[in-house]
Order: structure tokens, then sequence, then C-alpha cells
């Protein structure tokens, strides 16, 4: 679906500390040493996987980083238990509460997260789910009318 999903941040280390625990349970791994970051910034991927990432670094324009009101990060985690411990990690790590983990019915029936704030203020959702066909009907090119 993504090739990777990138955040601005501040405090590079102390993100990359972070990330790398809660990523843990996403089984994502760091791919660069803080020692050699470049323009790309820090990113995390599976083992033997290229893509997806997850990527954090300075904004390339040179400008202070923001979080966007109404944006969020999900991770689809593995089980129910993956989702608690990562919510779990992130509070103990500098992360603030958004929601704790419970199942969430007004999403679909087997939708199971926790949301919280990384220590720099980006959304995060870690989400469990099991149903394997759509809750809406998906999009395809001749139902689409544009809006007048």
């Amino acid at each position: 679906m993504f090739a990777h999903i990138q955040i601005g941040v501040k405090d590079l280390a102390r993100m990359c500390a972070f990330y790398d625990l809660v990523l843990a349970h996403f089984e994502l791994r760091r791919a660069v040493e803080l020692s050699h970051v470049g323009p790309a910034g820090v990113y995390w991927q599976r083992p033997g996987e290229r893509w997806p990432q997850f990527v954090i670094g300075a904004p390339v324009n040179g400008q202070a980083p923001s979080c966007g009101n109404g944006s969020q990060v999900s991770f689809l985690a593995a089980s129910r238990s993956v989702v608690d411990a990562a919510w779990a990690t992130a509070l103990a790590h500098g992360g603030a509460d958004q929601g704790a983990p419970g199942p969430r019915p007004r999403y679909a029936p087997d939708f199971y997260a926790a949301y919280c704030l990384d220590p720099e203020g980006h959304k995060l959702c870690f989400v469990h789910t099991i149903v394997a066909t759509p809750v809406h009907e998906p999009f395809t090119p001749d139902s689409w009318t544009p809006a007048s």
C-alpha cells in the first residue's frame, strides 16, 4: 500500500530510542545508525524486507517539524497482546495516552486498538484486526464522479 511513512522530529536521538523500543513489537528494526544518518533520515523495516519503512528525521526544507492535526500513523499488530505491549512500552518511554487498548467496534467488529502520542506529539495507533474483507465497498474508477 505504501513504500514508507515519514515524520519530522526535533530530537533524533530521543525519538530513535523511543521508536526502537515501540517498533520492536511489530518486528521492525532500525536500519540506520545515528552516526550515519543521511538526508533521508533514520528508518525501520522488517529484516530482509526493503519495504515498507517507517522514517523519522529533520524536515528536508530546514524548517521546524510539526505534528499534523488529524494525522495518525497506525501499525498493524499480530495480536491483541502486541497492541497492549506496544502501547504500554510507548507510555513507559515518554508517550502520552490517547486511548487505552480495547475493542473499537465502530470501525469493525474485530477492531482492537490503542492510541498514544509519541514524545514529540505525533499520534500513533496500534491495531489488531482479523477481518479479511473490506468494511466498505472498495473504490473503483468507474464508480467515481467528481464533486461539483
